[in-house]
């Protein structure tokens, strides 16, 4: 079994801003619409006892937390996000178990049922999370989408700042069919994808970030994707 990771801060340079971008004082998550969906598929026949028992010995960190049959809802700041995230698919891959997950991370109002953001700032916090080693590693492909409808809006511009972010973990990979290859320890792994969702939510307000995890895989090879272009 694999320790709850601590978190820390990491700040990052900001990436080129829009027009509409402007401080706006922190706002409570549930606010802004801050949150993830997890779900995790350990490939073995005690499935459901692994993930019900990693479910009840996760630390919750305070967050809002809501399971049913297809999903987990999560709310709450982005470093618990993070840590909740890791520890969880670190503790039901623990033992060597082959483990799929599926995260997705969400930010702003569109589509969220609870959000109450005056309209128009964009807004995320300045430092990026951190957590120390999960001792296990992962394989993921993630892909980011900053959703805004402005004409005037470079959408490249953050998403290239969180792969040059996910250069610095020391996880980029490469580039493969819609989406980025990410390899490392898996708390490195989670810490590029949460820090770039975050990175590009400084510019943008409603943006969604994807990431299925491989862990334990009888089919990894170890080796770094090709360099065909970096895109996330």
């Amino acid at each position: 079994m694999t320790h709850t990771p601590h978190a820390s801060g990491q700040t990052q340079p900001r990436p080129a801003t829009h027009a509409h971008s402007a401080p706006h004082p922190s706002p409570e998550p549930a606010q802004y619409g801050i949150g993830a969906r997890i779900s995790v598929h350990p490939m073995t026949s005690d499935f459901a006892d692994r993930i019900l028992t990693a479910l009840t010995e996760t630390d919750p960190r305070g967050l809002t937390i809501e399971t049913d049959d297809v999903s987990t809802f999560l709310q709450g700041p982005e470093t618990d996000l993070l840590a909740y995230t890791t520890d969880l698919i670190a503790r039901v891959a623990a033992g060597g178990v082959h483990t799929a997950a599926h995260i997705l991370f969400s930010r702003g109002c569109p589509g969220e049922i609870t959000c109450e953001l005056p309209g128009g700032a964009a807004w995320a916090p300045a430092e990026l999370p951190s957590l120390s080693p999960a001792g296990v590693h992962a394989g993921a492909h993630w892909s980011l989408y900053p959703l805004d409808d402005d004409p005037a809006a470079d959408h490249m511009a953050g998403i290239e700042a969180a792969i040059e972010h996910a250069r610095s973990r020391g996880v980029l990979s490469g580039s493969e069919h819609f989406a980025t290859r990410l390899d490392g320890d898996l708390a490195d792994v989670l810490g590029a994808v949460v820090g770039g969702w975050q990175l590009v939510g400084r510019s943008t307000r409603h943006v969604t970030s994807h990431v299925s995890v491989s862990l334990n895989s009888p089919a990894a090879t170890g080796t770094a994707a090709d360099s065909r272009g970096e895109t996330a």
